[in-house]
């Protein structure tokens, strides 16, 4: 992909990637931009999305190319066009090249939105961390509830200072939009110092009942998330929102190692919207290839264990994990696997998808 191909239509290519054209850039602040996005009435279905979910950008390198997550910062239904925002990062070989090059009119290829990291019911009361560019996925879950919800929203967002607050104003245009329901605590560490799990726990006590969401910094989510434990808030209710760089495109994947490929054949029952589906599981097939392999449209977008869309709960029977960047302890023991990465280690599987 040339750095600033012109497109006069949408493509879609083999790999799962349509060639998107970018209506806008917007600067907000120095270090962040927000894509626009055009999607054309042809991929309308396909590029619908949930509040919270991403989109994986496939960025040219001198050394291949690069697959990237950036979460979605418009909210469905509220916006009238995709965003995502991306802030520079110290040697991000694409955070920065976006910043740096791309514009209005220029494309990119993007993977569907994915992700679960999507509130369930938008009527709920919502407590929403977010530090740094980890506003982008919160924004438009604070949105979408605000807007189809009746719950109040409350945000702890951190910042380096007051410069590097993205979307300030439009915080502040929704604080003046609903008074009532929606409150916004700014935590500066250029005036406070980094915020302890400690201080986090004593601004997020009073709604300890909400439905959580962390995004942000690793250091950041881990200081809220032992916020959260300490106040005895439930694992279910709290969601956390993990990206890794990806270490090769999702749309050429790696051939597996010959011991990869070992593994037990099973008889594979998934949950997806609702519906049992009866699937054959070769041995040493991921899950997920086996579902594509039978035409079932499984969530999925990385491929390889970096980002969590294929996140399922395993049922019945035993799965082995090739690779894992996203799932913790917590996650694990309570039965959580990545089709993407997952294979049978027993001959009968049940997974389900969140719905």
């Amino acid at each position: 992909m040339s750095e600033l191909a012109e497109a006069a239509a949408p493509a879609v290519l083999n790999d799962g990637y349509h060639t998107l054209k970018i209506a806008e850039v917007i600067e907000e602040t120095s270090d962040a931009k927000s894509l626009v996005f055009d999607i054309p009435a042809s991929l309308t279905q396909r590029f619908q999305y949930r509040p919270g979910q991403f989109l994986t950008l496939r960025i040219p390198h001198q050394r291949g190319a690069l697959a990237r997550c950036y979460s979605l910062s418009s909210a469905p239904g509220i916006d009238t066009r995709l965003r995502v925002t991306v802030k520079r990062v110290a040697d991000g070989r694409a955070s920065n090249w976006i910043c740096d090059q791309l514009r209005a009119g220029s494309t990119v290829e993007a993977l569907p939105p994915a992700g679960v990291f999507v509130p369930r019911n938008l009527d709920d009361d919502f407590l929403l961390f977010a530090g740094g560019s980890g506003i982008t996925p919160v924004l438009s879950i604070a949105k979408s509830a605000l807007r189809n919800g009746d719950g109040r929203v409350t945000l702890i967002y951190a910042n380096r200072d007051e410069k590097s607050v993205i979307f300030r104003e439009v915080l502040r245009e929704l604080g003046a939009a609903y008074p009532q329901r929606l409150t916004v605590l700014h935590w500066l560490d250029s005036v406070q110092g980094i915020p302890s799990s400690t201080q986090l726990q004593a601004l997020a006590a009073p709604w300890r009942a909400a439905q959580c969401f962390i995004c942000g910094p690793a250091s950041f989510m881990d200081g809220a998330r032992a916020a959260l434990m300490a106040l005895d808030v439930p694992r279910e209710r709290m969601h956390i929102e993990r990206f890794v760089s990806l270490d090769h495109d999702p749309g050429t994947q790696p051939v597996a190692s010959p011991a990869a490929q070992e593994g037990t054949a099973a008889e594979l029952e998934v949950m997806l919207d609702g519906t049992a589906h009866a699937l054959q599981c070769k041995a040493g097939e991921t899950l997920l290839d086996s579902m594509l392999r039978s035409g079932l449209a499984a969530p999925n977008s990385c491929r390889s264990g970096s980002c969590g869309a294929c996140m399922c709960k395993v049922e019945k029977g035993e799965v082995s994990l090739r690779a894992n960047a996203v799932l913790d302890s917590d996650d694990l023991a309570e039965g959580w696997t990545l089709a993407c990465q997952g294979t049978a280690a027993s001959t009968e599987i049940r997974i389900r998808f969140p719905d």
